[in-house]
């Protein structure tokens, strides 16, 4: 029987394990990188999400913290990403910004009621083709949100529909300010430098510097975070509660839900990252712990939802980070930042912001994937541009349901092709090489084999029952081999309990052949065992085949066994 897994904080183990002064020392100048690195990731995740500059860096300070502090990953750096733009723009426009603190910290009990209940390792089995879909319609949907401040358009109501939305900026396109695109495309060309001249550089800081200074030192008339947030406050917000209707509080619901997976996800894919480069094995049911306490913090401080950053978490580990420490001081970093730098920040061009955010879309769109997946089969393409397509023309939550539900729907359908119910007349590949089986087998007169091979579950169930349907003189004997049925569910148990019936109804006798524990437990369950039913279960198909044959020999037995 296998230990369910113990849920400790990676940050308890590292210290259990020792910690030094040297470690101390790589782990403070990691938390300082990665701090530097994630002040105008987490502003400009705040401006795409429809919330103010601050509310990103207490967010990134809040669930940081907390991430760092309850998680199951050594190295894992947590803050706003990109993956919940969507979400949060649509959550503030519908309900404001009360409406998503609550989907915050509902999200926040889901995420620990998933890791307590030890449901981490679902998440692994989200399709890829799924992922790769709505990561990758998320970032044309941030990308596609930044051209008003990219080009410095003045118009105010921004659709939020991404067809009516373009429409607008082809509308509006002479409003476009020639300042406001100079500033996004020095921008946009620093981080593209810097990234390819060394992975050191902190390619957005110095991105947002230059520009902030070129547009201050010059007086260039763009918007700016002061101008766009003139009210930003600074430090850390005492902790607050809002105040909702039930029903709001009900519509909210599906928003949750979606920030938990999305939560989920992001922090299984950081994670799985942070392994490979470390060598390190996460714990992703204490990871979700960590996450759902984190966001429930960042929605009572009024921050935003929150998970895993890889680009964040990489950085982390390429600068020396070696244990949650690291984190923890990036959190604490990005806490004197907001207390001391807000003035400054107010400075900055919303046309910077843009590149920022324009780097991340396409960091986010997996392209090279993207193309991969849509070569490699009909269904997987399928799947891929559904749910690209229903996150940026529909909803977010519809496109990860129906992404979901449609990829299981095909694996069935995949699956159910696979299962193989024939009479037993010649050797399948499954009796290659197997002990049980060298040669032709010779059946009895009057008996019928029917061979299952893989599992009897709904989508195949029905096929066991139209096989002996099908047969024209039902035999005296039925044996059902089943050596190689892995799985029986509640539907191919509802098939077999048909079978018994019927054979039962025209006097044959059923013989259950090399049946395994699992279908073997739910057939007992289902008050289908040797005492209860006229049928025989024995150990492999040759005791079967003896069996048979010394029943046929048996005149008792073919006497009770005739048709009527």
């Amino acid at each position: 029987m296998q230990t369910p897994e113990r849920l400790i904080p990676s940050l308890f183990t590292c210290i259990q394990e020792g910690y030094d002064l040297k470690t101390f020392r790589q782990d403070i100048i990691a938390g300082l990188t990665v701090a530097i690195v994630a002040l105008p990731l987490a502003m400009a995740m705040a401006v795409a999400s429809g919330a103010s500059p601050d509310k990103g860096l207490v967010t990134a300070v809040v669930a940081g913290f907390f991430i760092s502090f309850l998680g199951g990953t050594r190295v894992q750096i947590g803050g706003p990403t990109g993956a919940f733009v969507v979400v949060i723009f649509d959550v503030i426009a519908r309900y404001g910004f009360d409406g998503l603190i609550v989907a915050s910290v509902m999200a926040g009990i889901l995420l620990i009621v998933a890791g307590y209940a030890r449901l981490g390792k679902l998440i692994k089995y989200i399709p890829y083709p799924v992922i790769t879909g709505f990561t990758t319609g998320i970032a044309v949907i941030i990308a596609s949100s930044q051209v008003k401040d990219f080009l410095g358009l003045t118009f105010t109501d921004v659709p939020a529909e991404f067809i009516e939305k373009w429409m607008a900026y082809f509308k509006h396109l002479d409003e476009t300010s020639i300042y406001a695109l100079g500033l996004g495309l020095l921008g946009f060309a620093i981080i593209a430098i810097s990234k390819k001249v060394s992975a050191k550089i902190p390619a957005y800081l110095v991105s947002i510097v230059a520009v902030s200074l070129i547009a201050f030192l010059f007086s260039l008339p763009v918007d700016t975070i002061g101008s766009r947030f003139p009210q930003m406050p600074n430090g850390l917000p005492m902790p607050t509660l809002p105040s909702l209707t039930l029903d709001e509080i009900r519509n909210l619901i599906p928003s949750a839900f979606t920030i938990a997976f999305l939560a989920g996800i992001e922090a299984l894919l950081s994670a799985v990252v942070a392994d490979s480069m470390t060598g390190y094995k996460h714990s992703l049911n204490q990871e979700l712990i960590g996450q759902g306490v984190a966001n429930i913090a960042s929605g009572f401080f009024g921050g935003l939802p929150a998970t895993g950053a890889i680009a964040r978490t990489a950085t982390n580990i390429k600068s020396g980070g070696k244990t949650p420490i690291s984190g923890i001081f990036h959190a604490l970093f990005l806490l004197v930042f907001l207390y001391t730098i807000m003035d400054i920040l107010a400075y900055i061009p919303m046309a910077g912001l843009s590149a920022v955010l324009f780097m991340v879309a396409w960091g986010m769109s997996d392209i090279k994937h993207f193309v991969q997946i849509s070569k490699i089969s009909p269904s997987d393409r399928t799947i891929l541009f559904l749910t690209f397509s229903l996150t940026v023309f529909v909803d977010l939550t519809v496109a990860i349901g129906v992404g979901v539900t449609f990829a299981s729907l095909l694996f069935m359908r995949h699956m159910s092709k696979s299962i193989e119910i024939r009479p037993h007349m010649r050797l399948s590949e499954y009796d290659a090489n197997d002990g049980e089986n060298s040669k032709e087998v010779e059946i009895p007169e009057g008996v019928n084999v029917f061979q299952i091979n893989g599992p009897l579950f709904f989508g195949v169930a029905n096929e066991l029952c139209d096989r002996l349907k099908g047969l024209d003189i039902l035999p005296r004997i039925l044996i059902l081999r089943m050596r190689f049925m892995p799985y029986l569910d509640a539907s191919g148990e509802a098939s077999i309990e048909e079978i018994v019936k019927i054979c039962k109804e025209h006097h044959s006798y059923i013989i259950f052949a090399a049946m395994r524990q699992q279908p073997r437990d739910l057939l007992k369950k289902a008050g289908i065992t040797p005492d209860t039913t006229d049928a025989a279960f024995v150990q492999d198909f040759p005791t079967a085949i003896k069996l048979a044959q010394k029943l046929m020999d048996d005149p008792d037995f073919v006497r009770r066994h005739q048709d009527i």
